[in-house]
């Protein structure tokens, strides 16, 4: 099974890049690339991407814009954003918006693979300085709906960055029940990415705040 990514940048030159490092890996397929956040909306929606890596600065609709708009209709495409500064409002827009998380336009091709893998198996990647960052920034749910006992088993392994198939292994229950798992608590939540319902299970103490994300040590 390969990993369907959709390219979105306003320069041909980054598409064509992305597109020549991915298609080095044989675990990609590079199934589309848009120039703008409109036209990536709707390339997500005719393809149904696993990752959409996301420029956030483009024409006619910006990439913020465009996540909110893929996570809102397509929850189970994962888009990362693609910045080239990370003092950016624009990282934490991104994330508001349901990036699962974000790369620096200048991260090496390893990196990059590496981080599309992880957002396809769905972890959350954050470094301790950008979560701390992110929770001043993104605002937990006021009053979230009670989660279940298993859902809160979830939320803490989605929150130290388990991919879907290792919660599934811990929990002894199956990829596709831990989906739903996930998809009951983003919608209970109110929140449309696994980053921001990390960032509420740091919120609530269900974790420590050094032990989210996937560069968390595993």
């Amino acid at each position: 099974m390969s990993i369907r990514v959709l390219i979105a940048d306003d320069h041909s030159v980054v598409r064509q890049g992305l597109r020549m490092f991915l298609t080095l890996d044989p675990e990609f397929e590079v199934v589309g690339e848009a120039a703008d956040g409109a036209e990536a909306l709707r390339m997500a929606r005719e393809l149904l991407p696993d990752v959409v890596l996301m420029d956030l600065l483009m024409p006619v609709m910006d990439g913020i814009a465009a996540t909110a708009a893929i996570r809102s209709t397509l929850p189970d495409t994962e888009v990362l954003a693609l910045t080239s500064v990370l003092e950016d409002a624009s990282v934490t827009g991104a994330v508001r918006a349901g990036a699962i998380g974000y790369l620096l336009k200048d991260t090496d091709a390893d990196a990059l693979c590496r981080a599309i893998k992880a957002a396809a198996a769905g972890q959350v990647q954050l470094s301790p300085q950008a979560a701390a960052r992110l929770m001043r920034e993104v605002r937990a749910p006021e009053s979230p709906e009670a989660l279940t006992e298993r859902e809160t088993e979830v939320l803490r392994l989605l929150a130290q960055g388990r991919a879907n198939k290792e919660i599934a292994r811990d929990l002894g229950i199956g990829e596709k029940t831990v989906k739903t798992h996930v998809s009951n608590v983003l919608a209970k939540l109110g929140v449309q990415s696994r980053t921001q319902a990390a960032l509420h299970a740091v919120q609530i103490g269900l974790v420590p705040a050094k032990g989210i994300g996937a560069d968390a040590g595993h």
